[in-house]
């Protein structure tokens, strides 16, 4: 039988400009056939050449009958409303269609109408508030990062209006989605009043970003139950190069808590370590790490990224077109088809003109509604992932144990915190409205029930554990699939199942790093910053959605299952493609430029009345430099100083100047564009009471979607799913208690 690929048939019209092209690249990459209209509005020419791989080029009037055609036909249109030189239609000429319309703020709103760019779509979100250095402007990525999260959002919010089963609007709003990387920050803000803060190379109080013989690592000194081998490690590799310290090998790291320790104690830490990596090249400590399992990792640029040997092994390079060394792929597809893009897609006119993807039934539960998933793994990663589904009616098991909980509620373990385990800000808003069951998986009986779920319950299995941990529970994809041959599975561990560093432990920062997103970020004269948030704890979850999305379509249409083998560094390389392009075809290698564009005219951010408020400005060409030199004068910074930000971006927009106040997390939590859209939701937890739990970046116009509960307590559902689920009685589940399986 001949292998299908995850979304054979899905046919999309790609009528957007730059800040969604990616979306249609991703959907043409897991099997949909894409026809791009051509626009003024494409970007730089690597934009081009990697967002529009494998799609088919037409230019057509917006009266062409072969337009008319392809709009009759299309499962999915993608727009971007306002965007200059994107092609604008009605909606109505595609009725059959799911049409996705990506605007700076929303298609409604007080906001709806302003323009922006990745500059102050990022100045919006609270995110840029808090990347940089303290005694500097706010700092976005040389590379445009907003763009980079709204692509496999875009993407999702498609798959998921085909979900619904019936034609929709879909509304996506680039701030929500930059908003929610920020991992709930603007929606903690009303419980812990942190409006953000710029560190520098720091994560909070401890270093990240540290300077070696010829460039940067990365390596964090936070603590934890998780990263305690981590800093036993680094003390025997300094004393083992004779540098060994009383600050490092007398502490007992077990009980360390960065966030109490004092600063000399922190600046007694980190002055070994700082002494060896400065000796050292970056190639040599990426390898003592992948040797060692060190949680360090080289700041890449695409000359390491292409030199990586873990990248050639796992195929994410390769021949496209004229380009040797294209990068394919975000994820690697077991079961069908692999994903590619595709350059012999067949012309539109011999293309067959009805949806075969999937059956067109209404369900009003949401558009994933009826869908289950059940979920391992801890951290950022895979729980943001499954959240998408549940906020659209999905129901998520996510299992834990009392004894190795998600270390997200380990995060937050400190004499502030009176509840313990169950006071963790960050595990309660990438979590919310799931159940919670907690499985001992090291005891046999917990590990049936676990098996007893894949095979009689779910429609689908996440994880983000270290490659080996699924095999030693007997819960690999092979194992499942031989009893289950319809289930889908995800991994989304750091850099994936295979590869001579699929063993290589690590966190976000190590993802950013590795990545290329720490070159890209801060300022040319200063060392590499971020961005806020380990930014591929959010961007890799919007790629797995995505492809979990994808695959359980390709389920629902032809009754198999399939395997996704998802790297959350290849995710984040993957979406700085035309990055990696420049360097592979022009020879050029971009670091951080602060605030600048070489494509504007003006490109920055301005200080304006009070303390710490700023205000991001763009001017792309001469004309536009006219109209803003006509409302400022002479010097935009001596202007901007003596007002606020919210006068000066009004004035500069009713000049049709691209002009967006810097919020931090405080204003982002009162934005009166984001309560317009309902981004909040208002609920109670257990333990912390009254919390704003924060929605994704779209709504669809014909589905329900929300949250009705908090994150779950640990066990909270225990008997829910033993009981209501498995049909366990209350004798059976108190025996698996008293047996430790529950723990």
């Amino acid at each position: 039988m001949t292998s299908e690929s995850l979304l054979d048939g899905l046919h999309v019209l790609d009528l957007a400009g730059e800040p969604a092209q990616m979306a249609a690249r991703i959907l043409g990459d897991l099997g949909a056939e894409v026809t791009r209209v051509a626009c003024a509005g494409n970007g730089r020419d690597m934009d081009r050449l990697a967002w529009d791989a494998g799609k088919r080029l037409v230019t057509l009037a917006p009266d062409d009958d072969a337009l008319h055609e392809l709009l009759a036909a299309a499962d999915v249109v993608i727009d971007t409303p306002g965007w200059p030189g994107a092609l604008e239609l009605d909606p109505a000429r595609a009725p059959a269609a799911v049409w996705v319309s990506v605007t700076p703020f929303g298609r409604r709103g007080p906001r709806s109408s302003w323009r922006a760019s990745d500059l102050g779509v990022m100045a919006s979100s609270g995110n840029m508030y808090s990347t940089g250095d303290p005694d500097r402007a706010p700092v976005r990525c040389t590379e445009p990062t907003a763009y980079a999260h709204t692509g496999p959002e875009a993407a999702f919010a498609a798959l998921t209006g085909v979900a619904s089963g019936r034609p929709q609007r879909v509304d996506v709003s680039m701030q929500e989605v930059v908003l929610v990387s920020s991992m709930g920050a603007a929606g903690r803000f009303a419980r812990t009043g942190f409006r953000g803060r710029r560190s520098g190379s720091a994560v909070g109080r401890t270093r990240e970003i540290w300077p070696c013989a010829d460039g940067f690592v990365s390596f964090g000194l936070r603590g934890g139950k998780a990263r305690v081998p981590n800093l036993r490690l680094i003390t025997r590799l300094l004393e083992k190069a004779g540098l060994g310290d009383p600050a490092l090998s007398e502490r007992d790291w077990a009980a360390y808590n960065h966030n109490t320790v004092t600063d000399d104690e922190l600046r007694a830490i980190e002055a070994p370590i700082a002494r060896y990596f400065a000796t050292r090249t970056m190639a040599e400590l990426y390898e003592i790490a992948c040797d060692t399992n060190l949680m360090l990792a080289p700041a890449n640029s695409p000359r390491e990224l292409y030199a990586s040997r873990q990248l050639a092994e796992r195929g994410f390079f390769g021949p496209f077109g004229d380009v040797a060394r294209f990068p394919l792929s975000f994820v690697q597809v077991r079961g069908a088809a692999p994903a590619r893009p595709r350059p012999d897609v067949p012309p539109f006119l011999e293309r067959p003109t009805t949806s075969t993807v999937v059956e067109r039934t209404r369900n009003e539960d949401g558009a994933w509604g009826g869908t289950k998933i059940l979920e391992f793994g801890s951290g950022a990663a895979g729980p943001i992932a499954t959240r998408y589904f549940v906020e659209h009616g999905a129901t998520v098991i996510k299992v834990e144990s009392k004894t190795r909980p998600d270390f997200l509620r380990t995060y937050a373990l400190s004499p502030k915190n009176p509840h313990g385990l169950e006071g963790g800000d960050m595990f309660d808003a990438l979590n919310a409205g799931k159940l919670g069951i907690t499985l001992n998986m090291k005891h046999p009986r917990a590990v049936d029930i676990a098996k007893r779920l894949a095979f009689e319950w779910c429609d689908a299995v996440t994880e983000n554990f270290a490659p080996k941990a699924m095999r030693g529970f007997g819960m690999d994809y092979e194992t499942l699939a031989a009893a289950r041959p319809d289930l889908v599975m995800l991994s989304a561990c750091l850099q994936g199942q295979t590869g001579p560093h699929r063993d290589y432990p690590g966190f976000g920062g190590q993802g950013a790093a590795l990545s290329g997103f720490n070159i890209l970020t801060g300022w040319p004269d200063r060392e590499p910053l971020g961005p806020y948030g380990t930014i591929t704890d959010s961007l890799a979850p919007r790629f797995a959605a995505a492809a979990l999305a994808a695959a359980l379509l390709y389920r629902r249409r032809t009754g198999r299952g399939v395997y996704l083998d998802l790297s959350q560094v290849e995710c984040a390389a993957w979406s700085l493609s035309p990055w990696l392009l420049d360097y592979e075809i022009n020879g050029r290698v971009t670091i951080r430029n602060g605030n600048a564009s070489e494509r504007a005219t003006v490109h920055g951010v301005f200080p304006c009345a009070g303390e710490d408020r700023w205000v991001a400005i763009v001017a792309w060409d001469t004309d536009e430099a006219e109209r803003l030199a006509k409302v400022v004068g002479d010097d935009v910074e001596a202007w901007t100083r003596e007002r606020r930000a919210d006068e000066v971006a009004q004035a500069l927009q009713a000049a049709g100047i691209e002009a967006v106040p810097v919020a931090d997390f405080g204003d982002a939590y009162a934005d009166e564009q984001l309560e317009h859209r309902e981004h909040f939701v208002r609920l109670r937890h257990p333990f912390m009471g009254d919390g704003a739990y924060e929605r994704n970046g779209f709504r669809l116009s014909d589905a329900p979607s929300s949250y009705t509960r908090t994150s779950p307590t640990l066990g909270q559902d225990n008997a829910t799913v033993l009981g209501g689920i498995l049909g366990l009685s209350n004798a059976e589940q108190e025996q698996l208690a008293e047996e430790g399986a529950l723990d």
